[in-house]
């Protein structure tokens, strides 16, 4: 299992304390420090199932300043994903071919069952 964390996000601290208080093994991807790329990305919306707007943190300032209003491509989409990685949507938990936004927790709860 690998979480997608901000240790700055609430949300995410909270997604981290319920693996720890269920002893699941799991990797932390410290993404806004190491970086994304447009691979893991992609693979992350395939396991998703989703498309690249459903995990862009559209009231952030990076994007209201850079990409709000603009037409764009899920291809665009991802690249602004990877130029600005705080749009990214967190926690995001992966778990073989599936993966879950933890938000609200109660997401992954279900996730986890």
């Amino acid at each position: 299992m690998k979480i997608y964390h901000n240790p700055r996000c609430g949300k995410s601290r909270e997604a981290i304390q319920l693996l720890n208080e269920k002893k699941l093994d799991y990797e932390v991807r410290l993404y806004l420090k190491e970086g994304l790329t447009q691979k893991e990305i992609k693979e992350i919306l395939d396991k998703l199932q989703m498309k690249p707007m459903d995990i862009i943190r559209q009231n952030e300032k990076e994007w209201k300043e850079n990409f709000e209003g603009q037409k764009m491509s899920n291809t665009d989409l991802i690249k602004a994903i990877v130029a600005y990685p705080k749009l990214l949507q967190r926690p995001i938990i992966v778990k073989g071919g599936k993966a879950v936004i933890g938000r609200p927790i109660e997401q992954l709860k279900d996730f986890m069952h």
